[in-house]
């Protein structure tokens, strides 16, 4: 029997599926792609979500198992409150997409107040690893017996006054007190051997071609940083005093060859408020828990300059970093396109820009400016500038 056009037809696409659905399930994986790993010989290589059990409020997202060969022990870290959900999901979101949707790392969250559901469901659901979600302890997020509370009110009041900027801000001090000494002694971070410090309502301008991660660890790198800029003098007007007592007690903690040019323009002897901008960056958890930066905090911490004064965790890790790390441990990511309110790291580079598929605009990139303290670190390091900075200073 003759088939009419219309069944003639028919029959030929229901032709052309049974064969594209057979065909496709015969077609072998290759053995190239990805890991070489299989599941049922490397078994220990795979891992879910882990368990919470080690902390009540931690919670882990949806069950990934997840290739470890080609990752490094690290972590992002994010301190944050049940309000910052929505900020928070458009870091995440601009994290997962530039980078480590590829690379599936896990997240840590840490609030001084249990997390809500909220929270968890909508942050948990966005991340290609696992996540885990923190209580700070109280001693971590409280003053200190030897804080005089009164004569931190009357300072609080003061620099309100003066409108300095988070000067009044209570809350504030305890942040910067808390990044500066005890984030990576949280127990959730005792997992892991770097971070990656993202916060809420960041954006990365540019594909992230390569794993920071695995650089730092392959290159002995213990601190890197993508802006850099001067420090408000009236919120630190006593700490490079204090660093002063510290070197002088501690000297065996001095690195030889460290980054003191960057730091002081007199060998010293004064502070010139350069310091790296810690809203970003990547980071040794082994170093911030070594003795040499814990004796460091511990001795601003009796001094009381987070309260009496408002000394921030960017010049704190910026100025640990300069005198107890060598220079060369210290890294700069101008591939790392970065914006936080109101500074833009966009790379220098035209051609690079383009290979990372950066939007950012160079002309909005902080670096070269008057107020940057990048042009310093090249200067101290005896670097050349990235290629294309003449055209885009």
């Amino acid at each position: 029997m003759a088939l009419g056009p219309a069944r003639y037809l028919l029959f030929a696409i229901t032709g052309l599926a049974l064969f594209f659905l057979i065909s496709r399930s015969a077609i072998p994986i290759p053995e190239n792609i990805g890991t070489k790993l299989n599941p049922s010989t490397y078994k220990d290589s795979f891992r879910a979500s882990p368990s919470s059990q080690n902390d009540a409020s931690a919670s882990s997202g949806p069950s990934k198992y997840i290739p470890e060969a080609s990752r490094v022990n690290a972590t992002f870290v994010t301190l944050a409150r049940n309000s910052d959900v929505w900020e928070m999901a458009k870091s995440i979101r601009t994290v997962e997409d530039r980078f480590n949707h590829n690379h599936h790392y896990d997240w840590v969250f840490l609030n001084d107040k249990p997390f809500d559901d909220e929270f968890k469901k909508v942050t948990s659901a966005l991340v290609s690893g696992n996540t885990h979600y923190g209580v700070i302890p109280k001693e971590h997020w409280s003053y200190p017996e030897w804080i005089d509370q009164d004569k931190a009110k009357k300072v609080r009041q003061e620099m309100g006054e003066k409108k300095i900027i988070y000067g009044d801000s209570e809350s504030y001090r305890h942040m910067c007190r808390y990044e500066s000494g005890f984030f990576f002694r949280h127990e959730l971070m005792m997992n892991y051997e770097y971070y990656w410090r993202v916060e809420p309502s960041i954006e990365l301008f540019c594909d992230i071609g390569s794993d920071p991660f695995r650089y730092m660890k392959e290159n002995n790198k213990k601190y890197s940083f993508v802006l850099s800029l001067y420090e408000y003098y009236d919120t630190i007007p006593s700490l490079w005093g204090t660093t002063q007592q510290f070197m002088q007690k501690h000297p065996e903690h001095i690195a030889s060859d460290n980054s003191m040019g960057f730091l002081s323009d007199d060998g010293g002897k004064t502070y010139n408020k350069c310091h790296f901008w810690s809203n970003f960056e990547v980071g040794s958890l082994e170093w911030l828990r070594s003795k040499e930066y814990i004796d460091y905090f511990e001795t601003l911490d009796q001094a009381g300059g987070f309260f009496y004064e408002r000394w921030g965790d960017a010049p704190v890790h910026s100025i640990a970093a300069g005198i107890l790390l060598k220079k060369e441990e210290i890294h700069f990511f101008n591939e790392i396109g970065y914006y936080h309110v109101p500074f833009t790291h966009c790379p220098t580079g035209e051609q690079l820009r383009m290979d990372l598929k950066c939007h950012c605009n160079p002309n909005d990139n902080f670096d070269w400016k008057g107020y940057s303290c990048t042009s310093r670190y090249f200067q101290v390091n005896n670097m050349d500038k990235p290629k294309g900075y003449e055209n885009e200073s």
